[in-house]
């Protein structure tokens, strides 16, 4: 029997199953949905759509870094708990995952060893587990010469926790790739802590320096300030929100006096290298999201219906 986008259509919306459990069922019994639908049942996959709406803002972040380590992964997959995310079967899923986010932009439909895709393993783990778990969001960068190095704040096993940051190191001629990652876990750690918006002033959007300027004009003039004082008040005040929010410009947060500019010339002149930070990103668990909270015995006697 042909098995048909209607026919898998009206199974999931019948047992709420992922799409490609449905058509899985439905071609292993012939087209025969009650067959589809008890088989379903069997493997707990009916449940996963009904936990769907509820809100999943805990969960893992976990890098993936390549044997070269010049290409790594971020990813960020979520659960409703702590407790969950201290799963060992939903630690290895984002293990995995983040070993697929080195290989595609597409992670949700990527296969792992078993044939399986990524939402089909989230839905299943779902249906297994109880909890609502969403892949939110992944970033992979490169380097053609250097190091990724990588650091995880929080951490619950190696290369997973709350806070995990890439740092991009691009290097000119010979170097130690040892010496280099050791110094990029450093930088890493300080963006952690720093939480830089932009890696230099001049990767800072024209308009959003602009609407700074704007407001510190504003300020100054509100303080009584002519226009000629005003316009030197705020291109002060600019300097400083790039010192604020520039990975180059912090002040390091290890020395606490030398800028990342300053530190990253000395670890240069100190080694014979000429490195450059290329570039990073940093991904904070559940950051965004908003947590609905709720009556514990309301969840609770949820679960029971």
């Amino acid at each position: 029997m042909e098995i048909t986008a209607q026919l898998v259509k009206q199974l999931r919306e019948k047992t709420g199953a992922g799409m490609m459990d449905c058509k899985r069922a439905l071609v292993e019994h012939n087209g025969d949905l009650q067959a589809a639908e008890e088989h379903l049942r069997k493997k707990g996959l009916m449940d996963a759509a009904k936990k769907s709406s509820r809100t999943a803002a805990d969960g893992l972040v976990a890098f993936a870094i390549s044997s070269d380590k010049k290409t790594a992964s971020l990813v960020e997959v979520n659960s409703e708990t702590d407790f969950v995310a201290r799963n060992e079967k939903f630690q290895d899923l984002v293990e995995g995952i983040a070993k697929v986010a080195l290989e595609t932009e597409n992670v949700l439909e990527a296969t792992f060893a078993d044939g399986k895709n990524v939402k089909d393993s989230i839905d299943q783990l779902i249906s297994l587990v109880g909890e609502n778990m969403t892949f939110r969001r992944a970033k992979k960068i490169n380097v053609s010469n250097g190091v990724i190095s990588a650091y995880i704040h929080s951490s619950v096993k190696p290369g997973m926790g709350k806070i995990g940051v890439l740092v991009s190191l691009e290097a000119e001629g010979d170097f130690c790739p040892n010496k280099l990652d050791e110094f990029g876990k450093k930088i890493a750690m300080h963006i952690a802590a720093a939480n830089p918006s932009y890696l230099c002033s001049k990767c800072v959007p024209a308009d959003v320096a602009q609407k700074e300027k704007e407001i510190a004009i504003a300020q100054a003039k509100e303080l009584g300030k002519p226009d000629n004082i005003a316009e030197k008040m705020a291109e002060g005040r600019l300097k400083k929100f790039f010192e604020e929010c520039t990975l180059i410009e912090q002040v390091f947060v290890m020395d606490g006096k030398a800028k990342v500019s300053e530190v990253l010339e000395q670890f240069n002149k100190d080694n014979g290298f000429n490195v450059k930070i290329s570039g990073f990103t940093k991904f904070v668990l559940g950051e965004g999201i908003e947590k609905v909270e709720s009556n514990f015995a309301e969840e609770v006697a949820s679960f029971m219906k």
